[in-house]
């Protein structure tokens, strides 16, 4: 019901004596309407007078505007301290998922992650204010008005007493069924953001291929899973507020019979009776507003653990590699036994490969022989499952998930990811700090000098912008690289596969003058990119099958004779 985490939260314990002494407060002020309402209707009951009960008729409007006033600060001092530490949460999740890599987010799901980030943290916000307001008052403001209730009337106490642990006994068992529920109907909320952004996301090729209509089907019934256990959730939600307001007013009517008898039997007087029969509905509100939200409770503790388990995955950073490094033609790199496995077996085995200097390496391979996984190895993106590197003849090191060595590449995928924001923010990728005539610069080496002069760098392109062709896209990664004058080991992944031959001829005219005194590595299977490399990498199922140039492995290695025949059709 209540994550002990939460009570982590940095700042969170020099904030609640305050919030404690506002259910104090709350409390005191909830006493003073009773005893005032319970004054003014005595006061008439003895037929004094409208004159007799106006101090206490007003006594009891001050006790109900301090009660609002205290509600008042309450709510927005929570508010603020929620907001503020939601906004902390997520710049701390997007930065956790930043470091940790896309290995990480393919993993757990783009668009689940995507679900957590954005409506997760304002479940968890709303979780914040309702657990440090409703659980304080549970705790407090029934203690103090039960103390009340017992210097006037010990007698009824005693019903207060043993019917509250009764509905706290209730809310328990119904509240792990209902978190039971609610965890269910969490995974499949998640479920269900991943195979919608999935589909979105390949919606023109499963157009093409005419398999639209099947994933329209298949996210239809994945979401009716997904209301089912919506609804199942809040049935039992339902259930146990109603459990909590039939026991609560049982409880109040029980006691009102037994005042009601003692009243006529002279033994107890009308001012204490009427001002403990006021407490006793008083006495269950905490209760039965914390069951009220009990829903919203749950969500906001499956968010808070959902991003609290992003928040404690460990990034396995390495402090190895001490300085970013400038690649030279001195440097050398020799990775020694590499291998990653994963679930499926598939990935690389025993990769034995030295390089030195400025190199331009291509990895070559029919689809699924390893080039992208090998790829992810050599980006820090993924850690080996065995072997090492070793770079400039520093001792061996597991793994290049370093941020020094993170500094040091340019990385080139596939689909570039545009921001939403200026073309200059988006040119300026690696480098914030550039000057507008280093950005035009590079802008013109990637060919989008045409771009930035019908646009200009304060144009704002991506989500809410202007939308970019293939062809751009892949041409800002290019000036992205061009423009960082510290990262010169470049890591490419199929970086034109998805454009046609004549856009992607265009960017190779761009591309290749990037390669000039750097170390390059691209995962290809365009055949007409091999001439231009200094070494090649074949890869068959995970395994090399030879290292050597072009016009080597062309001369006397069978199988990559065989996938260039292959390549070739």
């Amino acid at each position: 019901m209540i994550d002990k985490a939460l009570f982590k939260l940095p700042g969170l314990r020099k904030r609640m004596p305050f919030i404690a002494i506002l259910a104090i407060l709350q409390s005191l002020v909830i006493i003073g309407q009773a005893f005032f309402m319970a004054t003014a209707i005595t006061s008439l009951w003895h037929g004094k007078g409208v004159k007799t009960a106006i101090p206490a008729i007003v006594g009891f409007a001050i006790c109900f505007f301090c009660r609002e006033l205290v509600n008042f600060f309450r709510q927005r001092f929570l508010d603020k301290f929620a907001y503020q530490t939601s906004i902390e949460m997520r710049t701390e999740l997007l930065d956790k998922v930043f470091k940790l890599g896309p290995n990480f987010s393919t993993g757990i799901g783009s668009g689940s992650l995507t679900t957590t980030a954005i409506s997760g943290i304002e479940d968890v916000e709303t979780y914040i204010k309702l657990v440090l307001s409703k659980v304080l008052n549970m705790v407090i403001v029934p203690m103090i008005i039960l103390l009340a209730v017992i210097i006037l009337d010990w007698k009824s106490s005693i019903v207060l007493i043993l019917t509250f642990p009764i509905s706290i006994l209730f809310m328990i068992i119904l509240g792990y069924a209902a978190e039971g529920r609610a965890s269910k109907q969490y995974d499949s909320y998640q479920i269900l953001s991943n195979h919608f952004l999935d589909s979105l996301r390949g919606i023109a090729t499963l157009k093409y291929f005419g398999r639209s209509k099947d994933y329209a089907n298949s996210i239809y019934h994945t979401s009716e899973r997904f209301r089912t256990a919506t609804m199942k959730t809040l049935s039992i939600a339902i259930l146990s507020t109603f459990a909590l307001d039939f026991f609560s007013t049982l409880s109040v009517a029980t006691m009102a019979l037994f005042l009601g008898l003692r009243l006529m039997d002279g033994i107890v007087t009308l001012f204490p009776a009427l001002m403990a029969l006021i407490l006793a509905p008083e006495y269950f509100l905490p209760l039965r507003e914390f069951a009220s939200d009990y829903h919203a409770t749950l969500n906001g503790k499956n968010s808070f653990q959902a991003v609290q388990k992003v928040l404690d995955t460990d990034e396995g950073l390495s402090e190895q590699i001490k300085a970013p490094i400038l690649w030279t033609d001195q440097s050398s790199m020799r990775l020694s036994g590499l291998t990653k496995k994963y679930e499926t077996n598939r990935g690389v085995s025993d990769v034995n490969v030295g390089i030195s200097g400025f190199t331009k390496v291509a990895i070559v391979g029919a689809s699924g022989s390893g080039k992208s996984t090998l790829l992810n190895l050599l980006s820090g993106f993924s850690n080996p499952t065995s072997g090492t590197y070793q770079i400039n003849e520093m001792e061996e090191i597991p793994s290049l998930n370093d941020l020094n060595w993170r500094k040091s590449v340019s990385f080139i995928p596939q689909n570039t990811y545009i921001f939403a924001g200026t073309l200059r923010m988006n040119l300026s990728f690696y480098e914030p700090e550039a000057t507008d005539e280093a950005i035009i610069w590079a802008a013109k080496q990637a060919g989008l000098e045409k771009l930035v002069d019908s646009l200009g760098l304060d144009c704002l392109i991506g989500a809410g912008g202007r939308t970019l062709s293939g062809g751009q896209m892949q041409r800002v990664a290019l000036a992205r690289a061009f423009l960082s004058k510290d990262r010169n080991i470049i890591l490419l992944d199929e970086p034109t596969a998805h454009l046609d031959i004549e856009t992607e001829l265009e960017i190779k005219e761009s591309i290749l003058p990037l390669f000039d005194d750097k170390l390059v590595f691209l995962a290809t299977h365009r055949l007409h990119w091999l001439p231009q490399m200094d070494l090649v990498v074949v890869l068959n199922d995970g395994n090399v099958e030879g290292v050597g140039s072009h016009q080597e492995l062309l001369a006397s290695n069978a199988y990559y004779q065989k996938l260039i025949a292959e390549m070739r059709g």
